[in-house]
């Protein structure tokens, strides 16, 4: 039996957001329950603003969740001892969207990779170069470009400065929040390549988070899409794809840009914040009856690893 490493169980996270007032609530995530899988690669997708972000930092600790519990091996990560605390920062960590804003401009890359074994390990001066040095290569690059300042690299460049970062503690658990949607076409390739190898190298799980379904099919082994801060449907690679049920999965799917495919139907409408009593997908749905509709969906299974939020089931 696989273990789960990771659980979100019923998590709802509010935020007020930068210049409102403290009763202006945005419920980002809502009711969010999920397993992740030791050794698989757990793939959250959806548009912009709904939820993906904010549920990763909560799995990270960033962000407490306003109710729920996220469990790492079975301990809820916000009830942890200032000891498991420091565990499970070495146990979990994040590689960010943005390589330009996620490392230090005044730090070389040695003494960057350095920081976390100064705070985490016991290491000698010479065990944490070589530490360093086998991290660096392992992201591919060379062990020259360490005493060079970030400005010094290019974007793909700097991606992998901040994978080694994440590697450098020995981590279980990489959480890459969309790690390759700020990098050319040509540069996601080599760095969905190298998130490939590592997972396999250093024994990884990986929640990977992003908008775009074309490099979810390729990297992940489980999908979850999100919708307005819940999860609409959940399965394998091949549920998702090739046995869509949710009508929100399919217009994603459909979207995505194909040599000689037919013009996909799009949702040109806004997506509205909350709409209170029933699905929140109505104002967008193609397939939407009022009358079922009106009634907030449950959960429904329709397989052992395939669920859907949804009237139509």
């Amino acid at each position: 039996m696989v273990e789960n490493i990771i659980e979100a169980c019923n998590i709802s996270v509010n935020y007020t957001p930068a210049g409102k007032s403290a009763g202006e609530i945005v419920r980002a995530v809502k009711g969010v329950s999920f397993n992740i899988k030791k050794g698989e690669v757990f793939a959250i997708a959806g548009e912009s603003g709904c939820g993906k972000s904010t549920l990763a930092k909560s799995l990270i600790g960033l962000l407490k969740p306003e109710s729920g519990q996220i469990l790492f091996k079975g301990r809820n990560i916000n009830n942890l001892s200032k000891l498991e605390k420091k565990e499970f920062t070495k146990s979990v960590q994040m590689v960010f969207q943005n390589p330009y804003n996620s490392l230090n401009p005044k730090m070389k890359i040695y003494d960057t990779l350095k920081e976390p074994l100064d705070i985490n390990t016991n290491y000698s001066k010479s065990e944490k170069r070589e530490k360093i040095e086998k991290v660096i290569s392992d992201v591919g690059l060379d062990c020259e470009t360490l005493d060079n300042y970030p400005h010094e690299f290019s974007g793909g460049q700097r991606q992998r400065i901040a994978i080694a970062r994440a590697l450098i503690s020995d981590p279980e658990v990489v959480i890459a929040d969309e790690p390759v949607s700020a990098l050319d076409a040509s540069i996601q390739a080599q760095i969905l390549n190298l998130l490939n190898d590592l997972k396999h190298k250093y024994n990884l799980t990986i929640v990977f988070i992003s908008h775009d379904l074309r490099v979810i099919r390729y990297l992940s082994d489980r999908v979850s899409i999100m919708y307005l801060g819940e999860l609409e449907e959940l399965g394998t690679v091949k549920e998702i794809f090739d046995d869509t049920k949710h009508p929100y999965t399919k217009i994603l799917i459909d979207s995505i840009p194909y040599i000689n495919k037919k013009k996909p139907q799009l949702i040109n409408k806004e997506p509205e914040k909350d709409n209170n009593g029933g699905c929140s997908f109505i104002p967008r749905c193609p397939r939407c009856n009022l009358e079922r509709c009106s009634i907030n969906p449950e959960i429904k299974k329709i397989s052992e690893t395939h669920i859907v939020r949804c009237s139509l089931y």
